[in-house]
């Protein structure tokens, strides 16, 4: 009898060991993310002749702006397309640094007061030393047009040394974070290597 109620308690142990193991190795990993990049989503197939023009227009590698679109808005199926501090479109450009921070309205964190009508006008975004790009020809650089975004990216990129090789100083201009800088090359290594 007491070997059974001993039995008993060892399987209910090893049991519960066996059950702690596996929940504290789902947890280390769900925390880290995903480390397989097979099973991460692929790039829409829409967007890689957009993100191959921008390339060849701006010299910064459509590998990264894919994954910075990945990493932003998860490419384009963020829902609502603005952030709540304020940032917009497939590409998360905060109002400023669309249009420029030479805007009259443009200080802190960049959101601003720009009337519409000018935060998607080349000229005003020319006038302020915006990124915007009116890359589809419309007319408009409108940060909530893919196209337009991409290219906008591309220039933000270019101009913070991307075409020249300085990624992570590029993408943290881009957002100031050493993680974020880490989960766009995570991607972005993760493209490159699937061309």
């Amino acid at each position: 009898m007491k070997k059974r109620k001993l039995k008993k308690s060892v399987k209910r142990k090893l049991f519960f060991l066996l059950f702690m193991i596996v929940m504290i190795y789902a947890a280390l990993h769900q925390q880290g993310g995903p480390t397989n990049t097979a099973i991460e989503p692929s790039i829409p197939k829409e967007f890689i002749p957009i993100y191959q023009a921008a390339e060849k227009e701006y010299g910064v590698p459509w590998q990264l702006l894919a994954a910075h679109h990945r990493v932003e808005t998860k490419f384009s199926k963020m829902d609502p397309m603005i952030s709540p501090v304020g940032a917009e479109g497939p590409l998360q450009f905060m109002p400023c640094t669309f249009v420029g921070w030479s805007h009259p309205s443009c200080s802190g964190l960049g959101k601003g007061n720009i009337p519409e009508k000018d935060k998607v006008n080349p000229a005003v975004i020319k006038k302020y030393g915006g990124y915007g790009v009116d890359a589809n020809g419309d007319g408009k650089a409108d940060p909530f047009d893919v196209e337009d975004a991409i290219f906008s990216a591309a220039a933000y990129l270019r101009a913070h040394g991307a075409a020249d090789g300085q990624l992570n100083k590029a993408i943290y201009s881009y957002n100031h974070s050493e993680k974020y800088v880490e989960e766009v090359l995570h991607y972005f290594y993760a493209y490159t290597a699937n061309k």
